[in-house]
């Protein structure tokens, strides 16, 4: 995952007093990840919580538990059936915690992440049957990271086939607008070309 995500979990057990356990696994050695089937997901996400709850028993702990909520839907989401079958338990979405509640409720309890932008792994930029490397989602942090530092908040660059489309939210779209040829500029040293999706939201 991207730099500031690793950063923000380290930051949220800081603040937390929790203790924090760093896990490299690397899923791009699994061919059926790379392979990036409809169902990718669910493969991912076998690899790196097997990974965690072998961690897990090591240490001591017998139950894992993950941040799926009540607003996650299990047909959109493959890795949940991983998750089931490794048992790991989902108390946000078992006690009915809608994105909406668990960002009131973090802000009531002072959490820096209470107002964090929604973010999907970073191999949800590329379609289903493009096979995932590690240049094109180097790539991908690297200009995500760009539009972030531009102010951007809300917002995707997808892959596809060697252009970028880049998804942003309406209230964006005078900042994208204003900023177009810094933004071109800098993503056609990795793209083709660059596209601005008029249809989809991030």
């Amino acid at each position: 995952g991207p730099q500031f995500e690793y950063e923000d979990a380290v930051g949220l057990a800081q603040q937390l007093g929790a203790e924090i356990t760093v896990l490299e696994v690397d899923v791009l050695c699994d061919p059926q990840i790379v392979a990036n089937p409809k169902n990718r997901c669910y493969y991912c996400k076998k690899r790196l919580f097997s990974a965690i709850c072998q961690q897990a028993k090591a240490d001591d702990f017998a139950i894992v538990i993950d941040g799926t909520n009540a607003s996650d839907d299990p047909a959109d989401r493959p890795g949940m059936q991983a998750l089931t079958e490794l048992q790991v338990r989902s108390p946000l979405r078992e006690c009915g915690l809608t994105k909406a509640e668990i960002r009131k409720l973090s802000k009531e309890a002072g959490l820096f992440t209470h107002d964090k932008p929604a973010y999907a792994c970073l191999a949800t930029r590329i379609p289903a049957g493009t096979p995932i490397t590690q240049q094109v989602l180097s790539l991908t942090e690297r200009s995500e990271d760009f539009l972030r530092k531009l102010g951007f908040a809300d917002f995707r660059v997808r892959y596809m086939d060697g252009c970028a489309k880049i998804q942003v939210t309406e209230k964006d779209l005078p900042l994208f607008l204003q900023r177009r040829e810094t933004i071109v500029k800098e993503l056609k040293k990795d793209y083709v070309s660059v596209l601005l999706d008029l249809e989809v939201r991030p």
